[in-house]
């Protein structure tokens, strides 16, 4: 059975430690551009009026919300998120209303035409 030294336990954890904390800061700066390229292509909802957000499922709230986090923070996931909810919201509503109690009929169930009086005129 072979011992391993300190100097080649160094020598052989070494290149693996240094492979590693490359690409997960290789990975950080890959999502730092994406973050910033998100955030430039999600200025341009900024332009749109508030019929052209609507359409897309967005307010001009969810705009500024998404713009209001910080830096860092993706602003194109908080508007996918927001639309996603609308969508949602959109497509179970009528099932729910399904499951409501029926209203009571308008007109009521005993005929109206006996008690009238101008039916007792003819």
């Amino acid at each position: 059975m072979t011992a391993l030294s300190p100097t080649r336990l160094v020598s052989r954890l070494l290149p693996r430690s240094l492979a590693v904390a490359a690409a997960g800061i290789a990975m950080r700066v890959r999502r730092m551009a994406e973050t910033i390229r998100h955030r430039r292509e999600a200025a341009a909802l900024g332009g749109f009026n508030d019929r052209m957000l609507a359409d897309i499922g967005l307010s001009r709230g969810d705009v500024i919300d998404a713009f209001a986090e910080p830096p860092w923070r993706d602003p194109t996931e908080l508007l996918v998120r927001r639309s996603a909810e609308r969508r949602l919201a959109r497509r179970w509503r009528p099932r729910l209303l399904r499951r409501v109690v029926a209203a009571p009929p308008i007109v009521p169930e005993h005929d109206c035409t006996a008690d009238h009086p101008a039916s007792r005129a003819g």
